[in-house]
């Protein structure tokens, strides 16, 4: 059933790039999952920082540093709000989603994983989220256990009580796939982690720009998450934790703006969530992060997911009449807004470059997943991903690409 409220037309106005031609022709952008592209407000915010208040945050009393730093933490709470966390004392602001996970594995995994102690991942987990906790595991003599992937491309939680048996400290698994697009049922891993002793990371780089997320209706313990897969800037990414945890933790880097107090041989920290954002930090990034938070929600995220599944619907019915493709992952109710593929006899590299050729962007290769592709016996894979400004003559164009590929290729 189309959406008839929601305004691709419109919103395709709002990205000056989608104006944009690749190699004679039109772009169409379907490496959303990798990264998205940027509205006007988006870009306008960035430039009017640093036309007219470019300086540091809480450091200055004069009006630039002044309005700077009021916009820097009015966007923490923005964030904030967006999640539903309970306030923007539970937002800290980092490089990226990578940097988020890290942050944990180092300033709360270093004092609460010991020898002995176990990490339950899942096998679908982008290198993110998973290659922090080897480190992690390797340092303390720590166990690290994986809830299986089916043949469906889903979790297989048949055996998660037992996986959760003995002292497993931290679950930690992606919310959404980055490469079978499936969305996990978090709300339900979670409970049955919390009721077993242990807290739960979730990685919700794939999810947060799509749809509806609620920390406090999830209770998960930590969030993780980028800015620039969800219309925002590169350089920002955002980690929520509940606020007694971040209370407890220590700080990931020491340095300026973190502090409340140095002395010669000891400091005291600051409030949170200062407390992790030491030196300067990415300010014009984090103001943009704003912005790109005030667009999406002017959208409405429950829109912006309704859409995408229409457009991963229409995509995956077509991609379905391609011969020799197949598509990876469970179907479009169960997935969000991308589709990995292979195409017989065609390294996915090649695909890609053909298409691209057409003006088709497309991602190819293990997309930070390769356990997961070993899982699947496949050294690669190719992935188009929708966001809000795609629409189905895009994906008809895709299918077009394919078609042509495979003459080239003679299939």
């Amino acid at each position: 059933m189309t959406n008839n409220n929601f305004d691709v037309d419109k919103i395709r106005k709002d990205f000056p790039i989608l104006n944009r031609k690749v190699y004679g022709k039109p772009l169409i952008y379907l490496d959303n999952a990798a990264t998205s592209q940027k509205p006007e407000i988006v870009i306008n915010t960035i430039n009017d920082y640093y036309t007219q208040c470019n300086a540091n945050t809480h450091r200055g009393v004069h009006l630039l540093s002044e309005e700077a730093t009021e916009k820097y933490e009015d966007a923490h709470v923005k964030v904030a709000g967006f999640i539903n966390a309970e306030g923007y004392r539970e937002v800290v602001f980092t490089r990226n989603t990578t940097e988020a996970i890290n942050l944990v594995a180092y300033s709360w995994g270093r004092a609460n994983i010991s020898a002995g102690d176990a990490i339950l991942l899942t096998e679908m987990e982008h290198h993110s989220n998973l290659v922090p906790w080897q480190i992690l595991a390797r340092e303390k003599g720590a166990e690290l256990r994986f809830i299986e992937v089916d043949d469906k491309g889903e979790l297989n939680l048949d055996n998660l009580d037992e996986l959760l048996s003995g002292n497993v400290k931290l679950v930690s698994l992606a919310h959404m796939s980055n490469v079978l697009g499936t969305i996990n049922p978090i709300e339900q891993i979670i409970a049955k982690a919390h009721n077993a002793g242990s807290l739960v990371l979730i990685d919700a780089a794939q999810s947060v720009p799509h749809m509806a997320v609620d920390v406090q209706k999830y209770d998960c313990d930590f969030m993780a998450f980028s800015g620039h897969k969800m219309v925002g800037p590169t350089g920002i990414g955002v980690l929520y934790a509940k606020r007694d945890i971040l209370e407890k933790m220590s700080p990931f880097l020491g340095g300026g703006d973190m502090i409340l107090n140095v002395k010669l041989r000891e400091s005291t920290w600051n409030e949170l969530p200062w407390k992790f954002e030491a030196g300067t930090p990415s300010i014009a990034q984090g103001i943009a992060l704003g912005s790109a938070v005030d667009y999406l929600t002017s959208i409405g995220m429950d829109a912006v997911h309704g859409y995408e599944h229409e457009i991963v619907s229409y995509a995956m019915e077509a991609l379905g009449n391609v011969g020799g493709l197949d598509m990876l992952g469970p179907p479009s109710n169960k997935r969000g807004g991308l589709v990995s593929f292979s195409l017989e006899e065609v390294h996915p590299h090649d695909l890609a470059a053909v298409l691209d050729r057409e003006g088709v962007a497309i991602r190819a290769g293990h997309h930070c997943a390769q356990p997961l592709h070993d899982k699947l016996g496949l050294a690669a894979s190719a992935r188009a991903s929708f966001y809000i400004y795609n629409t189905r003559d895009e994906v008809d164009k895709l299918i077009a690409a394919i078609e042509k590929a495979k003459t080239i290729f003679k299939m």
